[in-house]
């Protein structure tokens, strides 16, 4: 059986991790240009905070007797940001490749005591993450997340995710790109305090507009990068999209992304309340296989969530 066939099938959720990028610049104090946790791939102290990071995330996944989704650090390695980051695009996807390797490590000194491990190559959006200034035509994104996709994939990840996407363009053609090199994709918008997508569009719209554009569809949809507040209401419906929905990666606090943005200090949220809220969830996502975090969620509220789902 193929580890996303496992994903799929399982019982329980799998956990993932939290909001790594403001773990490492809020928490430990890190640095790099635009947010981007991958030019940290090339330092040693980082790659040993990073092994604390997600080792704490797998202890928990041991306790709960669950997999676990392991991401790549890689989020903005598509090609289009070299320019911004100060280093070549070919600089820019040998991090890549120095993530997987490093995924894939962390997955051999784990599996004897967490199983399945997937490791998930993530990709993130060639823009920003929380708004929709720029949308590329699907073919634009296919062409610009080509290069990423190819260097994840024969680096040796089991899946594909992207995460922090704006529009619906742009989830087309990262799950066209991936789809042909023969890897299963998994998509995850970005959602304001209104529960829509930054493009204005509800997510049922999304995600029912992708699926239907795509040669092969996502094997799931999550949702990123919104307090639980700010999408709930939308799920609380029968109708098949809703049952599209796989995986959460929720943030910590309820500002919006403007405020998040112009903030000096993380808003870590409640930890206890963010379980609380994924309890109640996961009675209404039937087909929930994944969850984690995102902004400003650290291995308080992923634990809190696990107490939640895994009793």
């Amino acid at each position: 059986m193929k580890p996303t066939e496992k994903l799929l099938q399982a019982k329980r959720p799998f956990l993932t991790d939290g909001g790594l990028e403001t773990w490492l610049f809020f928490q430990q104090g890190f640095d790099a240009p635009e947010f981007a946790a991958i030019m940290l791939m090339n330092d040693d102290a980082a790659l040993k905070a990073m092994e604390r990071y997600f080792g704490e995330f797998l202890e928990m996944a041991e306790a709960a007797e669950t997999g676990y989704v392991l991401d790549t650090n890689t989020w903005r390695g598509c090609t289009r940001w070299a320019a911004q980051l100060n280093v070549s695009p070919d600089e820019l996807l040998a991090l890549s490749r120095k993530a997987v390797l490093f995924a894939r490590d962390l997955r051999d000194s784990w599996q004897d005591r967490v199983s399945p491990i997937l490791v998930n190559g993530v990709v993130g959006p060639a823009g920003d993450g929380y708004t929709a200034d720029e949308i590329p035509s699907p073919e634009q994104a296919y062409q610009d997340h080509r290069p990423q996709i190819e260097t994840l994939v024969s680096s040796g990840v089991d899946m594909i995710s992207a995460i922090t996407i704006t529009n619906v363009n742009e989830a087309i053609g990262i799950t066209d790109a991936v789809t042909d090199m023969d890897m299963p994709t998994v998509v995850s918008f970005t959602v304001e305090t209104d529960g829509h997508i930054p493009t204005g569009e509800s997510l049922k719209d999304a995600i029912e507009r992708t699926d239907q554009s795509t040669k092969v569809p996502p094997i799931y949809y999550m949702i990123n990068c919104a307090h639980p507040d700010h999408f709930q209401g939308a799920l609380e419906s029968d109708e098949a999209w809703v049952g599209r929905i796989g995986g959460l990666r929720a943030n910590a606090s309820r500002m919006s992304h403007a405020e998040l943005d112009n903030a000096e200090e993380l808003d870590q949220g409640n930890p206890e309340e963010f379980g609380q809220l994924h309890g109640n969830m996961s009675k209404q996502l039937k087909n929930l296989v994944a969850v984690g975090g995102c902004c400003g969620t650290d291995h308080r509220h992923i634990a809190s969530v696990s107490a939640h789902l895994h009793r």
